[in-house]
């Protein structure tokens, strides 16, 4: 009986192993990829060749082969597509700053919510002959400023970066009722020991 069991585990493995190794292929072969390539280089030539016999300023719409357009919900298909900047917001601004500024137009930017004690520079970076400055709130975030930048509770701008200072020229109404203004130094701090 042990030695009929032992046969027919045998036989199952080997039929298993037989079964598992037959080929088989999944997906589309290196010829259908070949074959799709071809056809979507001649439509790109056909719609260039077509493109180029319009009128300047008209637009071709390429059409597939079933006759329907190759227009998607989000643009058209294809190589021949050119971004027009013309009338368009710039994609790398922030739309929640421009927001801001059209909602408040005296906003104030992080930096002008502090007084210019509360400040500290902790490093001035050069390229070339424009020098920015790394400026630190209490909260520990940091900010980089570059001279005209606002800066303080008191209307402050960056007049100018040093090699290890910035120096702050501040805008405020005196005890008299008088405007004046104020320059301030905000130096980098050196470290202690070390």
């Amino acid at each position: 009986m042990r030695r009929l069991t032992l046969v027919t585990l045998l036989a199952l493995a080997v039929l298993a192993l037989a079964v598992g190794c037959q080929k088989q292929t999944a997906g589309p072969k290196a010829t259908d990829y070949r074959a799709a390539r071809a056809v979507a280089i001649a439509k790109a030539k056909q719609a260039a060749a077509s493109s180029a016999k319009l009128p300047p300023g008209a637009k071709a719409v390429a059409k597939n082969d079933e006759g329907s357009s190759d227009q998607t919900a989000y643009g058209t298909k294809g190589q021949g597509y050119v971004y027009d900047r013309q009338g368009k917001k710039d994609p790398f601004r922030s739309f929640i700053l421009d927001r801001v500024q059209e909602v408040d137009p005296l906003a104030k930017g992080p930096l002008e919510q502090f007084d210019l004690s509360q400040l500290s520079v902790t490093g001035v970076v050069w390229e070339g002959h424009r020098r920015r400055a790394f400026v630190v709130d209490p909260a520990g975030h940091g900010y980089i400023v570059r001279e005209g930048d606002p800066i303080g509770k008191n209307a402050g701008h960056v007049v100018e970066i040093g090699d290890n200072r910035m120096l702050v020229r501040e805008a405020y109404v005196d005890f008299q009722g008088e405007k004046t203004t104020k320059e301030i130094q905000l130096r980098i701090r050196q470290s202690q020991g070390g």
